[in-house]
Parts: structure tokens; sequence; C-alpha cells
């Protein structure tokens, strides 16, 4: 998959592609849905199959408030989106001179002039241009004009809500992994390159592989049963263990990462990338009277979490 960042002086060779549009936040089963509607129309077209999205998150640019909200940064969107089989990944700056185009402008200078799409396609509650005023009518207006094909998909719901971003980031903060992954299609995941701590666990027999989640909405604080994919360096492959979520309220005031005990691994991981998918909410965090309640608690949550992803693929 090729990322483009640079939307005005663009290769030639990237231009052309049957795009999605949307943020992707997640890439859940409503994206999903859109972007097979739109590899169809790729294959209809004989052209790439792209995504355009936007950096950063537009909510991000627009809302003064700062409480994270994303399901995913962008490295693991682009993981997540070229396992889906996208060739052309358009990350469009986000910035003052794109959030001021009419729809109008919008669809003729990033889609037709710049990006010349050949066909795009969209959820039908999608909303472009200066002010969110371009509607999907608009949208198959200006294709029809400026020669790109529109696609509007449905809504995708499962039993009477609609999938959503912000309904699966209200399951995850109920710890309720298991019902954001029905809506994502996937296992939550939490993807980072591993930092260093304070190395407690080592000294607790318990070595954690550490990781920011700054800018990701947090899940609920507490240890989850997971499955681990190390992305790269000499260790890579797939694994079980369990992650701390949170603060760590047994050692003072913290700023909330997240702490992955892999089972059965030696090896280190320092500066390798991660992928931790949450499959089960084991327990709150808790602060304890002393250390030796700490470990002992930690025994019967990595037993649990065996036993859970025992039937886990």
């Amino acid at each position: 998959m090729h990322i483009i960042r640079d939307t005005v002086y663009i290769d030639p060779a990237d231009r052309g592609a049957a795009a999605a549009i949307g943020n992707f936040d997640g890439v859940h089963i409503g994206h999903q849905a859109v972007i097979d509607l739109t590899r169809k129309a790729a294959k209809a077209a004989k052209a790439p199959l792209g995504i355009m999205t936007f950096e950063p998150h537009p909510r991000s640019y627009f809302s003064r408030d700062t409480t994270p909200f994303r399901l995913m940064n962008a490295e693991a969107r682009a993981n997540r989106l070229a396992k889906l089989g996208v060739e052309k990944l358009y990350e469009v700056p986000f910035n003052d001179s794109l959030a001021g185009l009419t729809p109008r402008a919008f669809a003729q200078t990033i889609i037709s002039d710049q990006l010349g799409l050949r066909h795009v396609v969209v959820g039908a509650d999608f909303c472009f241009g200066k002010d969110r005023a371009g509607t999907v009518a608009d949208l198959k207006a200006f294709g029809a004009e400026m020669g790109f094909g529109v696609t509007i998909a449905p809504i995708v719901a499962i039993g009477p809500a609609n999938v959503s971003s912000t309904a699966i980031r209200q399951a995850l903060t109920d710890g309720k992994p298991r019902d954001a992954a029905a809506m994502l299609g996937h296992w939550h995941r939490i993807e980072g390159e591993v930092i260093r701590g304070d190395q407690r666990g080592r000294d607790l027999g318990y070595p954690t592989a550490n990781m920011s989640i700054t800018g990701l909405h947090p899940p609920k604080f507490g240890v989850y049963a997971v499955k681990v994919d190390v992305l790269d360096g000499p260790h890579k492959g797939s694994y079980d263990g369990a992650a701390s979520i949170g603060v760590r309220p047994m050692f003072g005031e913290n700023i909330p990462n997240c702490e992955t005990f892999i089972f059965d691994f030696k090896g280190d991981l320092y500066g390798a990338t991660l992928s931790v998918a949450l499959v089960d909410f084991l327990r709150p965090e808790l602060k304890f009277d002393g250390l030796d309640g700490l470990i002992t608690q930690m025994d019967a949550d990595c037993a649990t979490a065996r036993k859970i992803l025992a039937d886990v693929r």
C-alpha cells in the first residue's frame, strides 16, 4: 500500500483511484462495507482501490475539548487498511485551507483536480466542505458535473443500533471489548512502540512491554486478557498475554499507559512495534496493601487470561 500525504505535488501515477472517503477511525464493519463497495467500483473502473482520509482528524482540529477520542492512531489505521487490500491511502492534510473550502471547491480541487479520483464511495451520513454544508446529494451532483462516479453506502447496524465509532468507544469505556470487536469486525488493538518504563514489573517477576496510549480513547482501566503481535524485529510473531491499562495506583500518580506481560517470552522488545488486542476485561485497577498481594493477584490474572486465550485465535 502506498501512502500519499502531499495532494498538491502528487505523482501522476497516484491519481485516478476509486476511493472511499471518511475518517475510518477503528475501520469498523461499517467502514469495511464502504470499502467493499469501493473495491467493486475499482474493479469496474479498472482503477486502484483507494481511501481518502484526513490528518489530523477533523474533530481534533475543530474541537477545544482535548479528551482523547481516537480508536486508532494513523499508523494502526494504515496497517488495518493494508490488510484489507487498499492500494492507495490518501492522508489529506486537514488545515485552515482545507477547512475553508466550500463543498463545490472541495469536490473540484481535492477530488477532481488534485487526486483525479474516478469514483468515490461515502456513507449515507457523509458531509463535507466548510461547516459540513455538503450532502451526499451535492456530491452526486458534483460527480455528474465533474466526471467522477459516486456511490452511497447504507449505514450498517447490529440489531436496532447503528455501528459507529462512538458506540465502539462506549463499549470500550464500559470494559466490553467483545462488544467493541463485534462492531469492529476485529479485536480492538493498541499499537505503538515499546518504550522504557520504571522496570517495576521486572523486579516483581512480571516484565512488561510498556506503550503510550496518549491521544487514544482510553478503555476502562484495569487488566485484560490480550493477544499480542510483535510487528517487527527479531521477536516478530504472535503471543498471548495479560495487559494492565491505566495509571498504576500502587505507585503514585502516573500518566495512563498500557503495560503488557507476554506469556512464555524472553527477549528485549525496546523499540519494537507491538499490536495489543483486547480480548476480555478481567478486573479494574486495584491498590494493594503490599507487593505480595499485588503479585498474588497478578498470578491469578495470568492464570485466568491463559484459560480465556486458549480458545481464542
